[in-house]
């Protein structure tokens, strides 16, 4: 028998993203004769109704847009700044420990997890607009129809937003998240059972306020979340429930507009967002990983990840250290990123040398992602997140805000530490891979501190590996975010002795797919194809 002929569909656009209903959006977008921009805010208006605890109106992020109409390639700043009536020392008594995923900060009473005082001032809104009026091709109103509709209609749980909501990380620091959902009124109402258990599998969710708020920003635009009644509507609230954020804070606040940070690696050139997003972890990785022959190696054996995790452990720990708003603490990205450093990193992991990186004990997998290749070449993508949400929804508005003051080092005199208009160091890595000056290769992911180890893993997959997106991003993946290398359950059990062996601390994960949930877009030789993990519900969707 002759083997089946492999026919592939002649894709003229593509998005993709974790949520089915947000994958819809953008294509009808799309088929509308929107660009990829467009795609990508419909998509993202949409992963805040569907998914209201990982992102949305309250949040923040970061998009990174290739326009190949003028060669114009910028990342879009979105992250949350600390309000103005924060204080570098205001709660350095009440710190417990860090997170041990190195994801955030434990304090006495969770001020900096849930409820007002963990609110920090969004700027997802911001970007939309901005980048829409940039670079945006549909009316701006009609950006925002399927969005109003899941939001009106309604939608169904999902399996990983109903795993989001039994969701308990007091494990590794955080609360669970049934203290989130029944912080309000709004949220008990919306995603709470009436025995006061979260919804599950297969529940309906309907959200007319929230569908009433998207059709006001429809109508009024983006600075109506900053200086309209919508503004007033969550300043009211945020003084009632004795927060730091303010009216001022809102109409005060700026999106950042910057040119990637790249890097070259093995003859194409990595685009990622500069600090405070992610960028710096992932390129100074791949610095360190250009310096050994990995396709020698067994692809996820215990050499190849030892490898691996060294150079994580080493980015992790400068990060830590160094990587900060750039307005408050200069990033020392020359050195991190020359050929010296790199050498030095390279000849520590080649002699065995364990780099620590503890945790103080005794980005929050919070968040989703959305790219998006157009027909003539346009290419966006995003990552945005609610942080570690703060159970906020602002009375009748439907939308939960952020709670990334958990990002912040409540001891003063570290790169994180907290300080008014402060932008916080973010896993969010949005990128786009070029060759010879054409992008060939979008790529992003939520999770937190894993989004970074995730990232390097499947571009090494496409890139080395020569793997298609689909398998790249499906195949097991690893994480040493801390002295220990998690491990995915899909990895044999043989590899996790070898790295015994060699002294390390393995912990295994029960889930087939863990560790950041990566989502991406390749389109060499003009095929454009998309890779969905299987962790998250949804697809990649193609324009024919």
């Amino acid at each position: 028998m002759t083997r089946p002929t492999r026919r592939r569909p002649a894709y003229k656009a593509m998005i993709v993203a974790p949520q089915p209903e947000a994958s819809e959006a953008g294509l009808m977008a799309l088929e509308a004769g929107g660009n990829a921009l467009d795609a990508v805010i419909a998509c993202a208006l949409t992963q805040g109704v569907v998914d209201p605890a990982m992102c949305g109106l309250g949040g923040l992020g970061s998009l990174q847009i290739f326009d190949p109409g003028s060669g114009r390639n910028l990342v879009f700043d979105g992250l949350s700044t600390c309000p103005a009536a924060a204080t570098p020392d205001m709660w350095q008594g009440i710190f417990e420990r860090e997170c041990s995923d190195g994801y955030g900060y434990v304090l006495a009473g969770n001020v900096n997890e849930l409820g007002h005082t963990a609110v920090t001032t969004p700027g997802i809104v911001r970007v939309f607009g901005e980048a829409h009026h940039a670079f945006g091709r549909l009316p701006w109103a009609e950006l925002f129809g399927p969005a109003v509709g899941f939001a009106e209609e309604g939608w169904i749980i999902r399996p990983h937003v109903a795993s989001m909501f039994a969701l308990n990380e007091v494990g590794v620091g955080r609360l669970p998240y049934i203290r989130k959902l029944a912080l309000t009124p709004d949220g008990r109402q919306l995603y709470l059972r009436p025995d006061g258990t979260p919804k599950k599998l297969g529940d309906g969710v309907r959200n007319p306020d929230l569908a009433g708020t998207l059709r006001g920003l429809a109508r009024d635009g983006a600075e109506s979340f900053y200086t309209g009644e919508i503004a007033r509507r969550i300043a009211d609230d945020m003084a009632q429930g004795g927060g730091l954020m303010t009216l001022s804070d809102l109409a005060g606040y700026k999106t950042q507009r910057k040119a990637p940070l790249t890097i070259d690696y093995r003859g194409r050139t990595i685009a990622t967002p500069p600090p405070p997003a992610g960028g710096i972890y992932v390129a100074q990785i791949l610095r360190v990983l250009e310096r050994f022959d990995l396709t020698a190696l067994d692809h996820n054996g215990a050499d190849y990840i030892a490898i691996l995790a060294e150079a994580m452990k080493i980015a992790g720990g400068d990060k830590d250290r160094f990587i900060g708003d750039p307005d408050f603490v200069a990033p020392p990205l020359d050195r991190l990123l020359s050929d010296a450093y790199a050498d030095t990193c390279a000849t520590r992991i080649r002699g065995g040398v364990k780099t620590p990186l503890a945790r103080v004990t005794g980005d929050s997998k919070h968040t989703t992602t959305v790219s998006c290749i157009d027909a003539d070449g346009m290419v966006a993508t995003l990552t945005h997140t609610n942080g570690v949400p703060s159970g906020v929804i602002p009375p009748g508005l439907g939308f939960m805000l952020n709670g990334a003051m958990n990002w912040y080092d409540p001891r003063p005199g570290h790169a994180g530490s907290i300080a008014p208009g402060k932008r916080r160091f973010s896993s969010m890595t949005p990128t786009i891979v070029f060759e010879d000056g054409k992008p060939v290769f979008t790529l992003g992911a939520p999770g937190g501190a894993w989004i970074g180890p995730a990232i390097v893993q499947v571009l090494l997959n496409v890139l080395d590996w020569g793997m298609p997106i689909a398998e790249a991003v499906s195949a097991p993946r690893f994480s040493a975010t801390s002295d220990a290398i998690d491990i995915s359950n899909r990895i044999p059990r043989s590899v996790q002795k070898g790295l015994e062996a060699r002294g390390y601390a393995v912990q295994r994960s029960p889930l087939s797919y863990p560790f950041a949930a990566p989502h991406g877009i390749t389109c060499w030789d003009g095929v454009l194809e998309g890779g969905a993990d299987p962790q998250r519900d949804g697809y990649a969707a193609g324009l024919v």
